[in-house]
């Protein structure tokens, strides 16, 4: 397998050619050196969602006692923090969902560089509202797990579309595997995996194999008899889906190994780490959705893609994007464009634009039984998109 470096890691949204995190050659450069642009004079805006309804917000701070973390043994048990984005009824009330913490946007922003304030990606613009009401009706539910090092903000733009579109989505924190995570009463809790990988020589299915049963607790905690959330009633527990960036896009597939409820699942631009069992997903959707370059095209650098999309005994799409990096499908294109930082080929619009409706079109069409023709090959409207091995 494919090992993690911490240059991997630390390149996170600031190089155009970034390798994804868990994937790493000789090549791999050093960190870049800190920027010294002007600040912007205001925060950014996370491009407006396109579904018809409004989208709720509201965080779930859990504990799952009944495992020991892998990174921080003498923890008390695994903590996750998973943010929730749901159709919201337009009279639902609420205040405006924050972005991030500030100090979980200024420990990534330290590793972006001095041209990157903190604050200003903590003030990030959401179109989320805190805790509004739910519209009514049955959802179904997508899990969502970030790339290695950076937290579940980062997908707060598909989450956001997603939600809008009739969907409930859970973007989850997983301990230990990010710069910084914000837990309730101040305290924060920072990348020991990283260092775990890069120095201590822990494989990379260790993340995998652990989110995959972070995943399995919180829906667990959303659709069991004692559901954390108020309104889980919306959720439908019969449709359930996850997608993930990086190594969070692995962990999708273990997830599904590993708990029968993940009906369909997505990899956006992530190494696999572990090889699918002879059963493989046992019949059930699989997407990889990733750059359309020497790394994910077929016969690539990262070899797991080939190794995987044999093994995958269900319907199934390998689709790249000509222009894209690594971060085109996270809040990356939209962070580095605010802060000046070096971007791909591919607008930063085309590339939320794709990210969203490729996504999107994939769970409509494996859990809600909507046919989506897009996913059947290339279309006019999306030249950029490349449908392999068809």
């Amino acid at each position: 397998m494919i090992r993690i470096t911490r240059a991997a890691v630390a390149a996170l949204l600031v190089c155009s050619v970034a390798l994804p995190a868990g994937v790493a050659t000789a090549a791999t450069p050093d960190a870049p050196p800190p920027l010294s642009a002007a600040q912007p004079a205001r925060a950014a805006a996370l491009p407006a969602p396109t579904g018809p309804y409004s989208v709720g917000s509201t965080v779930l701070p859990l504990v799952d006692r009944s495992r020991t973390d892998p990174w921080v043994p003498t923890a008390d048990g695994r903590a996750l923090m998973v943010t929730l984005h749901y159709p919201a009824a337009r009279t639902g009330g609420g205040r405006p969902a924050p972005y991030a913490t500030r100090e979980e946007a200024r420990l990534l922003a330290k590793q972006l560089g001095s041209g990157v304030s903190g604050d200003l990606l903590a003030r990030t613009r959401t179109h989320g509202r805190t805790d509004a009401w739910p519209a009514p009706g049955r959802r179904p539910l997508v899990l969502l797990s970030p790339g290695f090092g950076v937290s579940r903000w980062t997908l707060t733009g598909l989450a956001e579309d997603l939600a809008s579109r009739g969907y409930v989505v859970a973007s989850v924190d997983h301990a230990y595997e990010s710069f910084g995570i914000s837990l309730p009463g101040g305290r924060t809790l920072t990348c020991v995996a990283c260092t775990a990988l890069d120095e201590g020589g822990v494989h990379g299915s260790v993340v995998t194999s652990t989110r995959a049963a972070d995943m399995r607790y919180v829906l667990d905690r959303l659709t069991g008899p004692r559901p954390v959330w108020k309104h889980a009633d919306v959720i439908d527990d019969r449709r359930v889906g996850m997608a993930g960036h990086s190594i969070g896009g692995a962990s999708a597939a273990s997830a599904m190994v590993a708990d029968r409820r993940i009906d369909a699942g997505i990899n956006m631009d992530g190494a696999f780490w572990e090889d699918l069992p002879a059963e493989s997903l046992r019949g059930r959707p699989f997407m990889m959705l990733g750059t359309h370059d020497a790394m994910h095209l077929p016969g690539g650098t990262d070899t797991t893609w080939d190794g995987t999309w044999t093994a995958l005994d269900g319907w199934k799409r390998w689709v790249t994007v000509a222009g894209s990096d690594h971060f085109t499908f996270s809040d990356g294109p939209v962070i580095s464009r605010h802060f000046g930082l070096p971007q791909p080929e591919l607008p930063t619009d085309r590339a939320i634009d794709i990210t969203r409706t490729y996504v999107a079109a994939f769970f409509d069409q494996h859990l809600r039984g909507l046919s989506r023709p897009l996913l059947d090959g290339p279309s006019p409207a999306n030249p950029e998109v490349h449908f392999q091995h068809r």
